[in-house]
C-alpha cells in the first residue's frame, strides 16, 4: 500500500513543479531524426549561380490623358489583344458637346467668310467704275483676310476638340496580353493613373544582378535555367547577353540581360537562375553543400531548415536553395559543413 501510494504522488509532484515538461522536451529533441550537411562535388563546380527574373522586353502601362468616369472595360487579365483594339472607354459626353460646338463655330465663320468674299468682289467692280476709292477696296480686302483667319483659328480648335475626344478611348498600342487591370467600371480615371498593363509575350528576356567581382570577361558561355517552367530540361545556352553600363553603389553589382528564345509557357515574373564561369576557374569555385529534400521548410516566401545544435535543440534558419539532385537539394547559402539538420520539420517544430 505504501509503495503504490508514493509513486503516483511523486509523478504528481513532478508535474506540479514543471519538471516533467523539460524532460519531455529533452526526450522529443533526442528523438529527432537528423542528417549532416554534406559537402560534395557538383556537376557545376566551375560555375556560380545568380538569381534572375523573366521580364517582357515590351511592356506598357496605359493611363488616361483626361479625367472622367470609366464606362466600359472591354478586356480582362489574360486576354490577348491586337494592335489598335479598344480596351477601355471613359465618359466623353462633355467632349462630344465641345466637338459639336466647335463645328458650329466653324460653320458660322465660313458663312462670314463667304459674305466677306462676295463683298470684296463687289468692291472690286465698284473700283473699276471709280465709284469708290482704293482705300475702301483695301478695307474690304482686310475684312476678307480677317474672316479667313477666323475660319482657320476655329478649324484648329475644332480639330483639337476632336483629337481630345479620342483620348477618352484607350486602345492597345501593340499586340499582346493584358497582365493587369487595376480599375473597374465606374472608377474615376485621372491623368497619369494606370488603367491597364499590357505586355508582348513573344519577346521576353532574363535580367539578373551579378556581383561586380564575379562578372566574367566574356559572356559567351553564359547558361540559364527556369526551375519553375513546366518544360524545364536543365541548362540552356543564352546568346546576346548584355551587361548594363551601371553599377549599383550600394551592392556593387550590375545587371546582365539576354533575350529568351520562344518557349511555350514562360511568363513574366518567373524565377530564373543564371550560371556564369566561376572567377579563377574550377579551383576557385566554392564548396557545395547538400541536405535531404525532406528537411526543407517552405512557409509563404520563407525557405528554411531546422538546424540542430550540440544539445539537440532545433532552430529555424533561412537558406537559399539551388538545384535538386535526386533526394537531396543544394544549399547555396545559410549552412556550413558538419552542421545537422532535422529531416522531419514537423517534429522539429513541436520541440520547445
Amino acid at each position: 500500500m505504501t509503495k503504490t501510494w508514493k509513486i503516483p504522488c511523486a509523478v504528481a509532484l513532478l508535474c506540479a513543479t514543471g519538471v516533467l515538461a523539460p524532460l519531455s522536451a529533452w526526450a522529443a529533441a533526442a528523438a529527432l531524426a537528423t542528417a549532416p550537411v554534406q559537402g560534395g562535388a557538383s556537376q557545376r563546380a566551375d560555375l556560380q549561380s545568380f538569381d534572375g527574373v523573366v521580364e517582357p522586353v515590351r511592356q506598357a502601362s496605359l493611363a488616361a490623358q483626361v479625367a472622367g468616369s470609366i464606362v466600359s472595360l472591354s478586356v480582362k487579365v489574360g486576354d490577348t489583344v491586337r494592335a489598335g483594339q479598344e480596351l477601355a472607354r471613359i465618359d466623353a459626353r462633355a467632349a462630344s458637346q465641345n466637338v459639336q460646338a466647335s463645328a458650329a463655330q466653324v460653320d458660322a465663320a465660313r458663312a462670314n467668310l463667304t459674305v466677306a468674299g462676295k463683298d470684296f468682289e463687289r468692291q472690286q467692280q465698284l473700283l473699276q467704275k471709280q465709284y469708290i476709292s482704293q482705300a475702301a477696296l483695301e478695307r474690304s480686302k482686310a475684312q476678307l483676310d480677317a474672316a479667313q483667319a477666323q475660319v482657320n483659328a476655329l478649324q484648329a480648335q475644332s480639330d483639337a476638340a476632336q483629337t481630345q475626344q479620342r483620348f477618352f478611348v484607350i486602345q492597345a498600342p501593340f499586340a499582346g496580353v493584358v497582365s493587369e487591370v487595376p480599375v473597374a467600371v465606374g472608377d474615376m480615371a485621372m491623368p497619369g493613373r494606370p488603367l491597364l498593363t499590357l505586355h508582348d509575350p513573344s519577346n521576353l528576356r532574363v535580367t539578373a544582378s551579378v556581383a561586380q567581382s564575379a562578372l566574367p570577361a566574356s559572356l559567351a558561355t553564359l547558361q540559364f535555367e527556369l526551375p519553375g517552367w513546366s518544360g524545364a530540361t536543365g541548362l540552356m545556352n543564352a546568346s546576346g547577353a548584355t551587361v548594363l553600363p551601371l553599377v549599383d553603389a550600394a551592392t556593387h553589382s550590375t545587371q546582365i540581360r539576354f533575350n529568351l528564345p520562344a518557349l511555350k509557357g514562360v511568363a513574366p515574373g518567373m524565377f530564373a537562375r543564371v550560371w556564369l564561369p566561376a572567377a579563377g576557374g574550377a579551383a576557385a569555385a566554392s564548396e557545395r553543400f547538400y541536405v535531404p529534400a525532406t528537411a526543407v521548410v517552405r512557409r509563404a516566401e520563407l525557405t528554411a531548415l531546422y538546424l540542430v545544435d550540440a544539445q539537440g535543440r532545433p532552430a529555424l534558419r533561412q537558406v537559399r536553395l539551388g538545384r535538386v539532385q535526386g533526394d537531396r537539394v543544394e544549399v547555396l547559402s545559410g549552412v556550413r559543413a558538419g552542421e545537422k539538420v532535422a529531416t522531419d520539420p514537423t517534429a522539429a517544430a513541436q520541440v520547445r
